[in-house]
């Protein structure tokens, strides 16, 4: 993280010694959060608003004395503000060109930095129009591996601090920067839709939001967790299979580097790739990061050549609300066949085990328990700042 500008006594970068300002604290956190492909999801908008939201209000919390419950309801707004307008904007075919994080992450950062900061309605506004403006992110990575997906939410955790900065301070931005003539909506729907956005109406989108179990493009969930329990329901042994038949819907065939059969020269292609994700569970028998390692061997490329993937009406038909899957197995003997019709989440207990262990390896195991035990404890909290100092090291390097 050596573009942060070090600062001594400042705004600390998750896991290391170096302090340094709240943009670039938000930056760092936001691109550190991404790394491992295992973030949330919000279906319907395509994104994965929380590298983004937490990152942002952690930098701002470490500058600004907010309370435990400031901090919750600032990220539950984060979420809605997000994921309703991504969910409003993003067609399949948008989607493949932009990506959506880019597009929602500043403006649902902005918002919860809005909550946060404590601005008034119209202040809150500016900060949303300044974050419109400050929206980006094309989607050619999948295809070529590129690593810019990882700094995309670090460009948003920024660009939201920085909007939300500049609205505390007085700047106004257009009130009709996400639904004017030449809004956010006009800029990037060129059908002219201009749609009618009702915020907390009925449950709020952070329920809608699930943890990933696969450390892989979202798209592939569902897919691996089908493949990997037909291998095991049915005993199937990867050296018997002779086609792969995978039906998804229209979304999933349709964005960058999903249907991708290779080659694969960069993690990044790998894991967008939903033929890789299928091909690889079915080939170790299990769902980890070691699925993912290039390069392939002849195993692998052999069972790559028998995958087809296609679009599945009824599955489109289904999506966002339910992200489903079917798979064939052709073998010598038989064809084995199933469907699941969503992505089974990662429980609360398992995003907590994963949290724990990579915690512990890079903190040590009594600061990994008292982070939980902050978190468990944030409803009651009467500072947030003390969180951001337990998950970053001491500035001498120490734990």
């Amino acid at each position: 993280m050596g573009i942060a500008s070090e600062v001594k006594g400042g705004v600390p970068i998750i896991g290391t010694a170096r302090r340094t300002t709240v943009g670039d604290a938000a930056f760092a956190n936001a691109v550190l959060a991404h790394g491992l492909v295992r973030e949330d999801m919000h279906a319907a908008s395509i994104s994965h608003l929380g590298v983004v939201v937490i990152p942002v209000l952690l930098a701002l919390s470490r500058s600004h004395r907010v309370s435990g419950m400031r901090f919750i309801n600032a990220a539950v707004a984060g979420y809605e503000v997000g994921a309703r307008i991504g969910a409003a904007l993003f067609t399949t075919e948008l989607a493949r060109l932009f990506r959506p994080t880019g597009i929602t992450g500043p403006i649902g950062g902005a918002a919860a930095a809005a909550v946060l900061l404590g601005l008034d309605v119209n202040r809150a506004a500016s900060a949303i129009g300044m974050a419109a403006n400050a929206t980006g992110g094309l989607n050619e990575w999948p295809a070529v591996g590129g690593t810019e997906m990882f700094f995309h939410p670090g460009f948003a955790a920024r660009n939201a601090v920085t909007a939300a900065r500049l609205a505390e301070l007085g700047a106004e931005a257009s009130e009709s920067a996400l639904d004017g003539e030449a809004g956010l909506f006009a800029a990037f729907r060129r059908d002219g839709m201009r749609p009618v956005i009702r915020f907390f109406d009925g449950a709020p989108e952070i329920m809608a939001v699930y943890n990933k179990p696969v450390p892989a493009c979202n798209f592939a969930q569902t897919a691996c967790q089908l493949a990997l329990r037909l291998s095991r329901e049915h005993g199937v042994r990867a050296g018997e299979i002779q086609g792969i038949q995978i039906r998804v819907p229209r979304a999933a065939a349709r964005y960058p580097g999903c249907d991708s059969t290779g080659p694969f020269s960069k993690l990044l292609q790998a894991k967008m790739s939903i033929p890789f994700g299928v091909a690889a569970t079915l080939l170790r028998g299990t769902i980890e990061e070691a699925n993912y390692h290039l390069p392939v061997g002849a195993e692998m490329e052999r069972l790559l050549d028998l995958v087809t993937l296609e679009e599945d009406a009824a599955l489109t038909a289904a999506f966002p609300v339910q992200q489903g899957a079917e798979i064939a197995l052709e073998l010598a003997d038989r064809v084995v066949c199933g469907k699941l019709d969503d992505v089974v989440a990662a429980t609360p207990a398992e995003v907590r085990e994963r949290f724990e262990r990579a915690a512990t390896d890079s903190l040590g195991r009594e600061r990994a328990e008292a982070i939980l035990r902050f978190v468990d404890a944030m409803p009651d909290a009467v500072d947030m700042a003390p969180l951001a100092d337990l998950l970053a090291l001491q500035e001498d390097g120490a734990p």
